[in-house]
């Protein structure tokens, strides 16, 4: 990227993919902001827990010279993997190697909890990176490759790069693609257990020190292990997106969701219905959706998109931080490579992501509509016992 003024890179969303773009640009000394609609970095939970894939997460993360903050917060044992029947007996048990506790494997793909994971890559970033409170209106060319951006209270800024890193609903994606999030048929609900190894021992036990999915005839149940002593659970369901509406039920009236759950599950282990009415946490309706694949647009100058704003796909990938966190390593690389123009980089980072992502996409698609069929018991089963 060669040019005697420096371009003004504006990159939208403070998630892990926008973020990590921002802290390898900032290592090689090129400045970018990024623009946030959250008030602060604590304002709203971050989700769950993420494994980090060698040649994706982990790579941008030693990318980003953070490599060693990683390991020092991630839980090697968190990548155990446990399937059980809807009677809640354990069918298979797929523990990782000690050889990978806590070392910097090829193979290994320790977990972290994306709060920890967004507060390494926000603690590394040069001060005042990140404008909290920006929540993106609207992005409007000014001159070829130079955008304005209006945000919600009347802010605005000028663009040589807006770099889209704003999610599943992404405003930026508006300037690139007609394309809208669909859903994918499947919805969580999300519910959670505190200090369950003392409070909850019988969940935590079946849980064990990773994820436990049990998956059967379009339901199911995913309870995953994150630090400090808590198991956030998904309750999933091949359903309407919105089975509550058709229902009459009242998402706030964590009775009625609790027995509506319960009826759903009618005829499974009494220690999996416990996921559901051993709760500390409520209920929060997640309806999962998707973008179409292959999701593509034509190149524009001085715009581009990253992570869930570029290929939203099922969690059925487990590629989505990953491949965020990739794509922003990626484009900072092309932004730093000594193309001729920011044009050029964003052309060559654009030629790499979209098939990778399209790919991914395909994959994650499958997938859930494996984990949610009819047969899905005996798909899972053999799925995991192939790879684990």
């Amino acid at each position: 990227m060669n040019a005697s003024t420096p371009p003004r890179i504006a990159i939208i969303g403070a998630g892990p993919g926008g973020l990590t773009c921002a802290r390898i640009l900032q290592r090689h000394g090129v400045a970018a902001t990024v623009y946030d609609q959250d008030a602060s970095r604590s304002a709203r939970d971050q989700g769950g827990t993420l494994d980090m894939h060698p040649d994706s997460g982990r790579n941008a993360l030693r990318e980003a010279g953070l490599l060693d903050g990683f390991l020092a917060l991630a839980r090697p044992e968190g990548r155990q993997m446990r399937l059980a029947g809807r009677d809640g007996r354990v069918l298979l048990d797929a523990a990782p190697p000690e050889s990978d506790a806590g070392a910097d494997t090829e193979d290994g793909s320790p977990e972290i909890d994306r709060g920890q994971l967004r507060d390494l890559l926000l603690d590394s970033l040069e001060p005042d990176t990140v404008r909290w409170s920006h929540k993106l209106a609207h992005v409007e060319p000014l001159t070829t490759g130079v955008h304005r951006l209006y945000f919600a209270g009347g802010a605005t800024a000028d663009a040589d790069l807006v770099v889209g890193a704003d999610g599943a609903w992404s405003k930026v994606r508006r300037r690139l693609s007609d394309a809208a999030p669909v859903y994918t048929g499947v919805t969580f609900v999300e519910t959670g257990l505190d200090d369950a190894d003392s409070r909850h021992p019988v969940l935590a036990a079946l849980t064990g020190d990773g994820t436990m999915m049990a998956l059967d005839d379009n339901r199911g149940f995913i309870a995953q292990r994150n630090s400090h002593h808590h198991i956030r659970v998904y309750v999933g369901m091949r359903t309407d997106e919105y089975w509550y509406r058709n229902a009459g039920l009242d998402l706030a009236d964590e009775g009625a969701v609790r027995d509506a759950l319960l009826k759903e599950f009618t005829g499974w282990g009494p220690d999996l219905l416990r996921f559901i009415t051993d709760s500390d946490a409520g209920y929060t309706n997640r309806p999962l959706y998707a973008l179409p694949v292959p999701h593509t647009w034509r190149h524009t100058p001085g715009v581009t998109l990253l992570g869930d704003a570029a290929h939203l796909m099922s969690p059925f990938s487990g590629m989505g931080a990953n491949l965020a966190m990739l794509d922003g390593a990626d484009l900072a690389r092309a932004l730093i490579g000594g193309a001729a123009t920011t044009d050029d980089a964003v052309l060559a980072y654009e030629d790499l992501l979209l098939p990778r992502s399209a790919a991914a996409a395909e994959g994650a698609a499958e997938g859930i509509a494996g984990a949610f069929a009819p047969d899905s018991a005996a798909q899972v089963l053999a799925h995991m016992t192939r790879n684990h």
